[in-house]
């Protein structure tokens, strides 16, 4: 069953001077209340609350920061390696045709949360983006962002 989910009014009304939504989500047991699958090291693996499309994951170091430059070398590899990972279990788990893999910092750049670097992992098929997303502001998504949660978490104990 699709899932339409209309989340311009919630995220565009989101308090954007307010606490990091990545700091606030560590703070919390690890859950579909905080959406973090894996906790590393130096960083963590979460799943988008408003994802682009089912699967979309996030990669986030521990330490709030915006400059890619301040994280560290262990920080980095750690990093890589946990989108390697996120690759390989959404290539697994959702069959997708190709992956977007990015991060957007500062405002010009487009980053959401500009506070707290991230890297993106979005799963993509042939003709994903339609017309009901650019026309109608709306995403159809094959299933609920509870049911991703659940699928990606149990995925990722599998390796």
């Amino acid at each position: 069953m699709d899932h339409i989910y209309s989340d311009r009014n919630e995220y565009f009304a989101r308090d954007k001077n307010g606490p990091c939504a990545f700091c606030e989500a560590q703070k919390m047991p690890d859950s579909y209340n905080n959406l973090i699958v894996h906790r590393g090291e130096k960083n963590f693996v979460i799943l988008n609350k408003y994802p682009y499309i089912s699967g979309h994951m996030m990669v986030v170091p521990n330490d709030h920061t915006s400059k890619l430059e301040d994280l560290t070398t262990d920080q980095l590899y750690e990093m890589m390696m946990l989108i390697q990972k996120c690759i390989r279990d959404l290539t697994r788990l959702y069959c997708p045709q190709g992956f977007n893999v990015g991060m957007n910092l500062g405002d010009a750049g487009g980053a959401g949360i500009k506070e707290h670097l991230h890297w993106h992992i979005i799963p993509r098929w042939v003709g994903d983006a339609n017309f009901i997303t650019v026309i109608g502001r709306t995403r159809v998504l094959p299933e609920s962002l509870e049911e991703s949660y659940e699928k990606i978490l149990e995925g990722w104990q599998l390796d």
